[in-house]
């Protein structure tokens, strides 16, 4: 009798190195490679660009040499050949997901904001596209006034839109996300898009819009697929991992969304640890 081989790990390219001034990609990327390379499904490179300002001619990564690239950047722009190879690899079939305050970066690059659905900030205004909302049980463009904004963190429900689809199988129908921004109002191309999970801050909160904002999405580009997670907020003065990184919510769907962006499939069980709605599960 032969022993079976343990499945090859998933290819994972962590980019990161710019931040705006109200995040830290030093602390956000060191929780992102710590908790993905800990859970043993995937295999962890980090990338780190130049600092802003400097030199990008020689910024080409080995986009084929991984699976799926997990993009925590927000800063300077890419040269155009670098931007021309990473939209190929995504197209030809390569996965992406997009972390938090990715979805800030690149506003003048088309490709980017469809590969991304929606974004925020950046010099993004109206004519960035719609936003998108969940209204009785569906998803609606919203061609309405507004830029991105959130509330000051809270903790939140998060709600599943699309429980057969397979970052959300077997996920409950709500659970309770660890004190978080609650990125609201992000507009974009929103082709190809399917809202996974959404939350929502009513009246009773300061800056909330009462809609359904899209917390979690899954878009098609080409062949490739990208799994958008609007959670996991890192402050520009925070030094350790906040909770919202913390929280097993957050961190298994991020796993879900790497092994399904680069495989197509969630192979994975639900671990005991992921929240009701009764309080976050933050792990240590």
């Amino acid at each position: 009798m032969t022993r079976e081989s343990a499945p090859p790990k998933i290819k994972v390219l962590l980019l990161t190195g710019q931040s705006n001034q109200w995040h830290n990609w030093k602390v956000s990327s060191r929780a992102l490679e710590a908790s993905v390379s800990a859970d043993g499904m995937f295999e962890v490179d980090t990338l780190v660009t130049p600092d802003a300002g400097e030199d990008f001619s020689e910024f080409a990564p080995a986009w084929s040499d991984y699976d799926v690239v997990l993009l925590d950047y927000e800063g300077d722009v890419w040269p155009r050949e670098t931007q021309r190879a990473f939209e190929a690899f995504v197209s030809d079939g390569g996965g992406l997901v997009a972390f938090h305050a990715a979805d800030n970066a690149f506003p003048d690059w088309p490709a980017f904001n469809e590969m991304i659905g929606v974004g925020g900030w950046g010099g993004r205004g109206e004519d960035a596209g719609p936003k998108v909302r969940w209204r009785k049980g569906k998803m609606v463009l919203d061609d309405g006034p507004g830029v991105a904004m959130h509330p000051d963190p809270f903790e939140f429900l998060v709600e599943t839109c699309a429980p057969d689809h397979p970052v959300m199988r077997g996920l409950p129908e709500a659970w309770l996300h660890a004190i978080d921004e609650q990125y609201s109002q992000l507009r974009g191309p929103a082709k190809n898009l399917t809202v996974l999970a959404t939350a929502i801050a009513g009246p009773e909160i300061e800056n909330g819009t009462g809609e359904n904002e899209p917390m979690l999405m899954a878009i098609d580009y080409g062949k490739g697929r990208v799994f958008h997670t609007t959670l996991g907020h890192v402050g520009a003065n925070d030094t350790e991992t906040p909770a919202a990184m913390k929280c097993a919510g957050f961190q298994e769907t991020l796993f879900r969304g790497l092994e399904w962006a680069a495989t197509g499939e969630v192979t994975r069980a639900v671990p005991d640890d992921f929240p009701g709605t009764e309080f976050p599960e933050v792990r240590a």
